[in-house]
């Protein structure tokens, strides 16, 4: 999924509900890689406004809200980049597509973002059927 837009990095947000302490996520939005500078996409993202608007509104009817955003790293492992910490407006669930071994296939790993200054906590995490 944000791997189809290798060589530059692909975006996303994560769509479902809280319920009680457990996060349910029910859809992974696509979205457009709109970085204003073309030729820092491989290495950067932004998600189009008028997508998350989009994204919130579907939530909303769903009875859910945007939980967090998903990214790729093309290049590298799927870890939370200093950038990344930067940007990032916690608490927020953070999905990454990287590279976590050389020669190995992508995957996705599942960050809990908490609040500014905590490091970010690898969270197991499974695609419902």
């Amino acid at each position: 999924m944000l791997a189809a837009a290798a060589p530059l990095e692909g975006c996303a947000l994560l769509l479902g509900q809280q319920i009680d302490s457990m996060l349910l996520l029910q859809a992974i939005w696509p979205c457009c890689n709109v970085w204003p500078q073309v030729g820092e996409r491989h290495r950067r993202f932004a998600i189009d406004p008028r997508e998350q608007l989009l994204a919130q509104r579907w939530a909303r009817r769903h009875q859910g809200a945007v939980l967090g955003f998903a990214h790729s790293h093309p290049h590298s492992a799927p870890v939370p980049s200093v950038t990344d910490l930067q940007l990032c407006v916690a608490p927020a669930l953070m999905l990454i597509q990287g590279v976590e071994q050389a020669g190995a296939a992508p995957s996705l790993v599942c960050w809990w973002m908490a609040e500014e200054g905590e490091e970010p906590l690898r969270l197991p995490w499974r695609m419902g059927g």
